[in-house]
């Protein structure tokens, strides 16, 4: 009797430790804020609701300006009034495959006819070329290089439409970051692993993805984590990326906004709502066959951020 009541107390005490270290890991855990309200009224309650503040005299916003005739870009009725009300600029960078972005002029005509420059200045960041920023605790890249004109910028919003992506399996606050803020070298550079500066074709997609996760903390350490602001709007929820001018429809309905401060954490959460929706069937082979989630895994394991998240729906 005596041996097992020893037993059962031995096992309490173990009960009670591992119930304190749960809680104490879902306090610490990065919270991600979730709305099913895709408007600018839900961007703003998202605002509200995370208690943090936009500062800066130089707010950058990044966006994706749109491929035309009929990418999935977000649109500027939905993103301009946050954008307008914290005194932000559009930013981002030329492509490197060509279209009608891959060029500052051609770029910024897109921009124009998307209306972006009717709520709020437009910068093409590379417009100047690119400025080479330290990656810290990477494995594959050194250094990153990005469009000259972020180091202009003290406050980063990464604003994605959350999507697939032909060669990246997904695109969301990871690719805004690493990709999105990249020269046309410096996407070159990520898309082949760091080995050339001069085509993005024939990396080794375990390198492209562990490179894309570097670049992301690359930016977010030039910034500080204090300083950047991340919302994945999870509407037109195709397998092809803003960069396609004739997407594939969707086959999951609209789920709705979500945002955070840490860009792991709120990819890792719209990933986990993808698996969870219905018809996800083509998005999910399009990520899994592209090692999408490694991006997730590499930016967690090199300490940008946490894929263990509270998700807090504010419409409850």
């Amino acid at each position: 009797m005596k041996k097992i009541a020893c037993f059962l107390v031995c096992l309490m005490v173990l009960f009670s430790a591992v119930t304190a270290f749960a809680e104490e890991n879902a306090a610490e855990a990065p919270v991600v804020y979730f709305t099913t309200d895709i408007s600018a009224q839900g961007i703003q309650a998202l605002y509200e609701a995370m208690g943090v503040e936009v500062s800066g005299e130089n707010v950058g916003v990044k966006i994706t300006t749109g491929e035309p005739p009929a990418s999935n870009y977000l649109r500027v009725d939905l993103i301009g009034p946050f954008t307008t009300m914290v005194g932000g600029t559009f930013i981002e960078n030329n492509t490197a495959y060509g279209g009608s972005r891959a060029a500052t002029q051609m770029h910024k005509q897109v921009a124009e006819d998307h209306g972006f420059t009717a709520v709020a200045p437009v910068d093409i960041l590379d417009e100047e070329g690119s400025a080479i920023i330290p990656v810290e605790g990477g494995t594959v890249l050194k250094e990153n290089y990005v469009g000259s004109h972020l180091l202009n910028y003290d406050f980063l919003v990464v604003m994605s439409h959350f999507k697939g992506h032909m060669m990246a399996g997904y695109g969301g606050a990871l690719k805004q970051l690493s990709i999105g803020c990249a020269s046309v070298e410096g996407k070159c550079l990520i898309h082949t692993g760091g080995k050339s500066h001069t085509s993005p074709w024939g990396g080794d997609q375990t390198a492209f993805t562990e490179s894309m996760a570097e670049a992301s903390k690359s930016v977010v350490d030039l910034f500080g984590a204090e300083n950047c602001l991340f919302f994945n709007v999870m509407n037109r929820l195709s397998i092809d990326c803003d960069c396609s001018g004739f997407p594939a429809e969707p086959d999951i309905h609209d789920i709705g906004i979500l945002a955070s401060t840490d860009p792991v954490a709120l990819d890792q959460a719209c990933m986990d709502l993808i698996y969870q929706a219905e018809g996800n069937e083509a998005f999910v082979q399009r990520v899994e066959r592209q090692m999408g989630v490694h991006t997730i895994e590499h930016a967690e394991a090199i300490g940008l951020g946490s894929r263990t998240y509270t998700l807090v729906n504010i419409d409850e």
